[in-house]
């Protein structure tokens, strides 16, 4: 799966300020507990840099990479609950249960080995699944009635077989991690 095609992309040349490389440190990792949060990855984008800000108005460059991490992901989820509320949406259990989550499965790495598990797993798919879930969950998101046509499915058919790839992929990962309780 093209994950790494949605991600911000980091930059080559080495950081020349500390504000600099705080935002390299941070950046991709920030992004992905952002999108695990619920966040679109326009909308992710957008608390990203709201984020940073916040950040610089704090002075945190002469913290740890650890404390900075964890004050970086409380501001993240505070901004996107705090917009979720002013779109009428109620996401804050959810937004704990991913922050959990994340917490047990993502933070040592900014949720590399997790990726790795993904694909490792989508890899373990039958021909047919592959395909269907890296087509709609890829960087293009084929339509449900062109995707379901061209694997000789109904919309519903395709339904069917993403929700089957879908729970294959949680026990295949259950098994490379664990549940995270």
């Amino acid at each position: 799966m093209a994950v790494h095609e949605l991600e911000p992309r980091p930059a080559i040349t080495p950081p020349a300020d500390p504000v600099e490389a705080l935002v390299r440190r941070h950046q991709r990792g920030l992004w992905r507990y952002l999108r695990q949060l619920g966040a679109a990855a326009d909308v992710a984008e957008d608390l990203l840099q709201e984020t940073f800000l916040v950040a610089l108005r704090k002075r945190l460059e002469d913290r740890g990479a650890t404390a900075v991490g964890a004050f970086l992901r409380r501001t993240a989820r505070h901004l996107h609950l705090r917009r979720c509320r002013a779109e009428g949406r109620r996401e804050q259990r959810l937004a704990e249960l991913a922050d959990r989550a994340w917490q047990a499965e993502c933070c040592g790495d900014d949720g590399e080995a997790w990726l790795r598990a993904l694909a490792a797993c989508v890899g373990k798919l039958d021909e047919r699944s592959r395909r269907a879930v890296e087509r709609w969950y890829g960087p293009e998101g084929d339509d449900r009635g062109h995707l379901a046509a061209e694997l000789g499915l109904r919309p519903n058919g395709l339904k069917t077989l993403l929700q089957r790839a879908r729970a294959t992929l949680r026990q295949c990962l259950t098994r490379s991690f664990g549940d995270g309780s």
